[in-house]
């Protein structure tokens, strides 16, 4: 099973969108400052979509990335 993920910082509000084959541990990389760009602050699971394959997955990621919208990420968590 793969899951695309988005987290979010509690503090600046921030979005990260990402895909991984386990979630748990993946969050838990990205709080232990073991990622690039979520080096800094605490993440939070925000929204996550299970898929079969990587590649799906992935295909997912991409399609939320290109939007480029706040406003299309919060109503998936909502």
């Amino acid at each position: 099973m793969y899951y695309v993920y988005i987290l979010q910082t509690e503090s600046r509000g921030k979005f990260y969108i990402g895909h991984t084959n386990n979630l748990k541990e993946r969050i838990k990389r990205h709080n232990e400052g073991r990622s690039g760009y979520t080096k800094r602050g605490q993440w939070k699971l925000y929204y996550f979509e299970k898929y079969k394959t990587r590649s799906e997955a992935m295909r997912r990621e991409k399609e939320i990335k290109y939007k480029k919208s706040r406003r299309y990420i919060e109503n998936l968590g909502s």
